[in-house]
């Protein structure tokens, strides 16, 4: 694991795996909590950083602590230390060059069960129907 930090320890990336550390199975472990996906669709729909408070999830503060860590040790979000923040993003990159398509594939996936997939939720509608209809 790798930690940086800047002069006068004003940010500091946390310790997160090199991306040749990163294991397919601690990937999708870390994506398979409904939590922690929420975390990841919310950080993707961002496009960017989120301090933790930003990301609403129905637990308490020292399980989200939790549940970030988790996804940090994973290698799926970074997190950088700005003052009293904490600071997270999706090491999109890295997932991308290491498993094509795998973090868009497990957002959209949860996206649909969420009901918050606007056309891939008419699709699966469209063809919910046509087997009715046979």
């Amino acid at each position: 694991m790798t930690t940086t930090a800047t002069p006068h320890g004003r940010s500091a990336v946390l310790p997160e795996p090199a991306p040749h550390e990163i294991r397919l199975e601690c990937v999708l472990h870390a994506l398979a909590d409904p939590v922690r996906l929420r975390i990841v669709a919310d950080l993707a729909a961002a496009e960017g950083e989120l301090n933790c408070l930003a990301i609403d999830v129905p637990v308490t503060k020292s399980t989200s602590t939790h549940h970030f860590r988790v996804l940090r040790e994973a290698g799926v979000i970074r997190q950088v230390r700005r003052g009293t923040s904490k600071m997270n993003s999706l090491r999109r990159e890295e997932l991308g060059a290491l498993f094509p398509g795998l973090l868009d594939s497990v957002i959209a996936g949860a996206a649909r069960q969420r009901g918050d997939a606007g056309d891939a939720g008419e699709h699966e509608d469209a063809g919910e129907r046509h087997l009715e209809e046979a």
